[in-house]
């Protein structure tokens, strides 16, 4: 068994990794940052979302496993106090693994280029300047001509994040697919589109055709990866979206029940 650790800077956290690399190496377990089995990650969910990009290439041979240090995470089953439950059910494990679908994006410049990025949570367009405005296209037909602040795309998982701050439905992860929720849309007797949240099957591709080739910014997860381009650079023109090939894998020591954290994130316990 060869484990990485993967944590935040804060003192929590820190000297959580620390205890924990001293609990590991006591009960034979090997720590390796660059070709585990396992990944941990001590902090929050922004922790293992800046893991998962991290580990990417390595997805379809690591699991990865939450601990939190602060408030209760979706991606995050353990405490900083479960320590010694842990290592003991690394030392004990089968390779048991639950996955989730992740999001596949490529965005097209207008020199020709194409950059891929893979979301765990979301992507989010939208325009700094003013009203964006784009072609939605749906499996390569024309759907709508969207007008607003920006589009918001999600995995399953991450329907439970931006997503649902911004109307979005909170989809089972168990389902094979991806969503598309609306930021502040025109909508009257000009301009009109569906006005509510689309969810897509398996086999389904979203493309989104930029009006207007200025002023874009395009975010996958917590990192903006395209800024408002200075005159002479590439510009952004179309995005497309998909369910990708590979999955996100969590060992199933304990891992919570999705719907069991949704109703403690956003309901609570019972009064």
């Amino acid at each position: 068994m060869r484990v990485a650790i993967y944590n935040n800077e804060t003192a929590e956290s820190q000297r959580i990794s620390k205890l924990l690399k001293a609990e590991m190496s006591k009960a034979g377990l090997v720590i390796d940052q660059n070709a585990p089995n396992v990944v941990i990650t001590i902090g929050g969910d922004g922790t293992l979302l800046s893991a998962f990009h991290h580990y990417e290439a390595l997805l379809d041979k690591i699991r990865f496993v939450g601990i939190h240090t602060g408030h209760l995470g979706f991606y995050t089953d353990w405490r900083n106090y479960e320590m010694d439950d842990l290592v003991e059910s690394l030392v004990n494990d089968s390779g048991q693994s639950v996955s989730y679908p992740l999001l596949d994006m490529h965005a097209i410049y207008s020199d020709g280029s194409i950059d891929h990025y893979t979301a765990l949570n979301e992507s989010t367009v939208r325009n700094i300047t003013k009203t964006m405005v784009c072609d939605v296209f749906i499996n390569n037909e024309l759907f709508e001509t969207f007008r607003g602040d920006g589009l918001c795309i999600s995995t399953p998982t991450g329907s439970t994040a931006y997503n649902k701050s911004v109307g979005g439905a909170i989809m089972d992860p168990q389902i094979v697919g991806f969503q598309l929720a609306e930021m502040a849309s025109l909508n009257n007797r000009v301009f009109r589109t569906l006005g509510s949240p689309i969810i897509f099957g398996s086999e389904s591709k979203l493309m989104l055709r930029l009006k207007d080739l200025n002023g874009h910014v395009m975010t996958c997860d917590r990192d903006q990866v395209r800024l408002k381009p200075s005159v002479g650079e590439r510009k952004l023109v179309e995005i497309t979206y998909q369910v990708a090939k590979k999955r996100i894998n969590f060992a199933q020591y304990r891992h919570n029940n999705f719907w069991h954290r949704v109703k403690d994130s956003f309901i609570g316990g019972a009064k």
